[in-house]
């Protein structure tokens, strides 16, 4: 059995990838699979972390508004297509699977031509631009929540959840603690910024440090490259965490995070108590949206948000247990937790 895995630019559309992969490869340990991703993307060291081939492709971003890279991608996603298609020959999967990342269109097309089956995943509630664009010629669709149902065809789309990585599954908080050498009588507060990081959450962070270290410890991802030229004590900052980053969100008491799918699925099988920063004017925010109206999360706007409100805000969770405990119990409820197993089946069902 060979299956080709493909996603990336980044870390959101790898993770649900990986955890299908971890899945059939319980089933069928001679299975072999194939990533293709971004050159430039985070996806390769987490791939390859997993023991997992890797290959990149160009691939073009179809972007809705004006930029001079409008005018050179179309050529990107062109000779993406082609090395899509030399790969596919050699590799010979008998089906693809594409996480929502324009990674995987040049790789979608190219299969269809080559007529092999393709199965897409829609992890956010309002489909992609991407997965659009790859719909009409796969085999299957499959979505994390039942809202997303209508934006795709009935009779091809099935309502799986999210698929997350096996170690999730497996939470220790004490171990993780231990992991991170932590204080066992300070809260630990976990501070996310997606995949890439997120510069104004470093910036907030650095402005709100002092305060914060005095009621709780911190675990901050800054993202490749951005890490903060502070030292402190309680203060444990890491530019980019792979096979550590289940320990991390094991050992959290509470999560600050933007609203990736990705990340807030893995939340949901742990239960854990997330305040969430979207990024602004993106599908994100509709993400944060529809987790607030079921009382999941609490949701801090970026444009109006200040050193003042989000100290005030992670330290009324810390005090106010009643208030963590029910983010916990709704988070949980938020998602089928069967997502890789529900995925993984459709995906051999269909490479047969």
């Amino acid at each position: 059995m060979k299956i080709l895995l493909s996603g990336g630019g980044t870390m959101g559309s790898v993770s649900p990838l990986v955890a299908v992969y971890e899945k059939i490869k319980k089933q069928d340990l001679q299975a072999e699979f194939l990533f293709i991703g971004t050159k430039n993307g985070p996806e390769k060291k987490a791939v390859e972390d997993y023991k997992i081939n890797f290959k990149s492709i160009c691939a073009g971003k179809f972007r809705r508004y004006f930029t001079w890279q409008n005018f050179i991608d179309p050529f990107c996603a062109f000779w993406g297509f082609w090395q899509s298609i030399f790969i596919l020959l050699k590799f010979k999967p008998k089906a693809v699977m594409i996480a929502g990342s324009f990674a995987g269109v040049p790789m979608a097309w190219a299969s269809w031509l080559l007529r092999i089956p393709i199965l897409i995943h829609q992890q956010d509630i309002v489909a992609g631009l991407a997965n659009k664009l790859m719909a009409n010629i796969a085999k299957r669709i499959t979505v994390s929540f039942e809202i997303s149902l209508k934006d795709f065809f009935s009779n091809k789309t099935v309502l799986t959840g999210n698929p997350v990585r096996e170690e999730i599954y497996s939470c220790d908080a004490e171990k993780s603690k231990e992991f991170f050498k932590l204080k066992k009588d300070l809260p630990l507060l976990l501070i996310l910024g997606g995949g890439t990081g997120a510069q104004f959450i470093n910036e907030l962070v650095e402005k709100s440090l002092a305060e914060l270290l005095q009621f709780c410890q911190i675990i901050h991802l800054t993202g490749s490259g951005k890490s903060l030229a502070v030292e402190a004590e309680n203060y444990h900052q890491f530019e980019f965490l792979t096979n550590e980053m289940p320990e991390a969100l094991c050992a959290a008491d509470l999560v600050v995070s933007r609203a990736g799918i990705s990340t807030l699925s893995e939340l949901i099988i742990l239960g854990k108590p997330v305040i969430l920063i979207p990024i602004p004017r993106s599908h994100q925010e509709i993400n944060a949206q529809y987790f607030q109206k079921n009382n999941a999360v609490l949701t801090l706007r970026q444009e109006n948000l200040n050193q003042a409100i989000f100290t005030d805000a992670i330290k009324e969770l810390f005090v106010d247990k009643a208030s963590m405990a029910n983010l916990s119990r709704n988070i949980l409820k938020m998602m089928d937790r069967r997502g890789a197993e529900r995925v993984a089946d459709l995906l051999l069902e269909i490479a047969k």
